[in-house]
């Protein structure tokens, strides 16, 4: 053979092996999210990532491969990104009892006991969900139906929030809990000399410290579980928001081993041990892992009346709740982190917590820079309040959900007036032009579509309200998927990675069987994810 036609041949092969790729995805309606919101037909994958996007004839006319899907008019989403939950809380709380739904204390108690007899090998009882406001009276109950139920074993059931908890007399008592006792950013409550077992945001930190510590392969196995119902709902990529760094430590050793494939974006908590463990190393990178932020708590949340507000609330006059640490606390943190490549995310319900922690943040944050410094919730902001962030680009982490969920009572708790300030995510949007949305969960449900329809539609699963919710507020449709995937990827700094279908970046797609750029309002929640890919493989 002349060396012209081994020229030829070896130039062939060359072309053949650089057009092989691994996955072709074809007759699919793909939503890229990139800048300018391009819809393609097809793309092709290769070693993880997008190395095509296209029509369907110039990507399978280019490329061969082994594996291909034809999604027959399907609609293709990048993967959801949650820029708001407790990923390892969410595992842990599926081997809890689960208190969600309950109409009554008397109920509450009842499943507590029914979740007791199925597993009598537990020592310490724990469970979450319960939300007073959905009970006769809206009023908390005192733990006496708890301690006939319980007099040996400790029980502590969390709020649906995490801002309030009620345990019965053999946790306060294991915890050294007495009537009187005070505690900073908390309240223990006693009435007529007694302790009725309602405490109110760090009041419970005595009876935590006192929870049997999980092993490795209960963590493992509530890890696991959180990811593949994750995955269920499009999820692929999770923003964890207080972690320690031995919970961080864990995590990566899981994903190293392929234990683990969920990617996360952790924010540490706010404890002088992660700090010490991270500070001076600065953040933490791998390929499914991304540890920059820390974790701040300003307040607590407004169903448990533990927002701190400028003004009294409504609904108890008197009483306009509390910041959880000293204001000298946020501020010293924050000239700290400020020369650190760290995010500084504070937890801010109440508008009187986020005028705190906005002030704070406008007197280390320059204008112009891109630190990404994020306030958590944003919940209830004053009007004078809302050019804060985008002063001095603070990111507004909000999760519509918790709008649609507080609607029934919130206006009792801040009056007509206060409401034009709470979850108005339009009037956040336009501080920065993006906004991350995330669902808060275990605190709501992980579902996207819930966000979705929050955002969106600004109702309830059942349609509740008809006219929507402050729609003056309401998101559209694209802003949603934006806030979803690429918003809530650059609230992570992981926007040059996932969030969206570009090459060049991670191949993380859901297939759909609705649309939801055009699904009709009433058949949002009837979406169901068929296919989810994290790296161009197929995990649900």
């Amino acid at each position: 053979m002349n060396k012209f036609l081994l020229f030829i041949l070896a130039a062939t092969i060359t072309a053949c092996s650089s057009n092989r790729v691994d996955t072709i995805v074809h007759h699919a309606v793909i939503y890229t999210v990139d800048s300018a919101f391009t819809v393609v037909e097809a793309m092709a994958i290769k070693d993880g990532k997008i190395v095509a996007t296209g029509t369907n004839d110039a990507i399978t006319g280019k490329y061969q491969a082994d594996s291909v899907v034809d999604a027959k008019g399907a609609a293709l989403y990048p993967g959801f990104i949650d820029a708001h939950a407790h990923f390892m809380g969410y595992g842990a709380s599926l081997f809890q009892v689960e208190l969600y739904n309950t109409k009554t204390w008397e109920e509450t108690v009842d499943l507590i006991v029914a979740f007791a007899q199925k597993h009598p090998e537990l020592k310490f009882i724990k469970g979450r969900g319960w939300d007073q406001n959905k009970w006769p009276g809206k009023k908390y109950p005192t733990n006496e139906l708890l301690n006939q139920r319980f007099p040996n074993i400790p029980v502590l059931i969390e709020r649906v929030d995490g801002h309030a908890s009620i345990a019965n007399a053999a946790a306060l008592e294991l915890a050294g809990i007495k009537p009187g006792d005070k505690v900073v950013g908390g309240e223990i409550e006693t009435k007529n000399g007694v302790l009725t077992g309602v405490l109110i945001d760090n009041g419970d930190a005595a009876v935590n410290a006192k929870m049997p510590t999980p092993t490795k392969e209960e963590l493992t196995t509530w890890l696991q579980t959180a990811e593949k119902n994750c995955f269920a709902q499009g999820l692929t990529t999770i923003t964890d928001c207080g972690l320690s760094h031995q919970d961080v430590d864990f995590i990566d050793g899981l994903h190293k081993n392929n234990q683990l494939s969920m990617r996360l974006y952790v924010m540490l908590s706010d404890k002088d041990a992660n700090y010490e463990a991270y500070l001076k190393k600065g953040p933490y990178k791998t390929d499914k892992l991304f540890v920059k932020g820390f974790k701040v708590y300003a307040d607590g949340a407004l169903g448990s009346r533990g927002a701190c507000l400028l003004k009294h609330y409504s609904d108890q006059p008197g009483w306009g709740g509390f910041l959880l640490r000293n204001k000298s606390h946020y501020d010293s943190l924050a000239q700290v982190l400020s020369k650190t490549n760290f995010q500084m995310c504070t937890h801010a319900i109440g508008d009187s917590a986020n005028r705190e922690i906005l002030n704070i943040y406008n007197k280390y944050l320059q204008p112009g820079n891109d630190k990404r410094w994020r306030i958590e919730h944003a919940q209830i902001v004053a009007p004078e309040d809302f050019n804060l962030f985008g002063k001095v680009n603070v990111v507004p982490s909000v999760q519509p959900t918790h709008g649609t969920s507080d609607m029934y009572w919130a206006e009792a708790r801040l009056g007509k007036e206060r409401m034009k300030g709470a979850y108005a995510f339009k009037d956040l949007l336009k501080q920065n032009g993006w906004l991350p949305l995330g669902t808060d969960f275990p605190v709501e449900e992980i579902s996207p579509f819930k966000t979705f329809l929050a955002a969106v539609v600004r109702k309830d699963a059942a349609g509740y309200p008809a006219e929507g919710f402050q729609m003056e507020n309401a998101l559209t449709r694209e802003e949603t998927i934006k806030g979803m995937t690429i918003w809530a990827a650059k609230a992570g700094f992981l926007e040059k990675e996932v969030g969206s279908l570009e090459v060049g970046k991670k191949a993380d797609f859901i297939l759909l069987d609705k649309d939801l750029m055009k699904v009709a309002e009433q058949d949002i929640l009837k979406t169901k994810v068929n296919a989810t890919y994290l790296g161009g493989k197929k995990v649900y």
